[in-house]
């Protein structure tokens, strides 16, 4: 039996695109909205569109913020940051002056080039690319070398 994945609804994020991509690719999903529902999670997708600041005070406002801390820190359910969620995850970022949850020590910053790197790409950068892990992850280890996948960031 498949295990069902718990996305989180704290008020942004396109909920339904996310919930239609794991359908297509078989897989069960629920939404989990408050706090009681994080703690039944298994597995977890934190999405998001829109900014920092305002992500963290929803995620605060819902009371998420500690069961998704358990969740993740004490229990070490799998999480996937999607769009801002993976914003979230850092300690903080420069487009804003909320803390954020900080289970990856890391700051959101934006893209920055100088000279002839600066001329060739274009920010957002967006579409389809490959990518060089630079050490093994569980995560690619059943994936072709030359995978692509869809990037949408700045």
């Amino acid at each position: 039996m498949q295990e069902t994945i718990s996305i989180v609804d704290y008020g942004m994020g396109n909920l339904g695109s996310i919930i239609n991509m794991l359908k297509k690719v078989g897989a069960n999903a629920i939404l989990a909205s408050d706090p009681a529902s994080v703690a039944q999670a298994r597995k977890l997708i934190l999405p998001g569109v829109g900014a920092f600041d305002h992500g963290m005070i929803k995620l605060r406002a819902r009371g998420l913020i500690d069961a998704l801390n358990r969740k993740v820190l004490d229990e070490k359910a799998p999480v996937l940051g999607i769009c801002l969620g993976a914003q979230l995850i850092t300690r903080s970022s420069e487009e804003g002056v909320e803390a954020g949850l900080g289970w990856v020590s890391a700051r959101t910053v934006r893209f920055q080039f100088n000279g002839a790197v600066a001329s060739r790409l274009r920010v957002p950068h967006m579409g389809w690319n490959t990518i060089r892990p630079l050490k093994p992850s569980p995560l690619l280890a059943e994936m072709a070398a030359e995978c692509r996948f869809y990037f949408v960031h700045s």
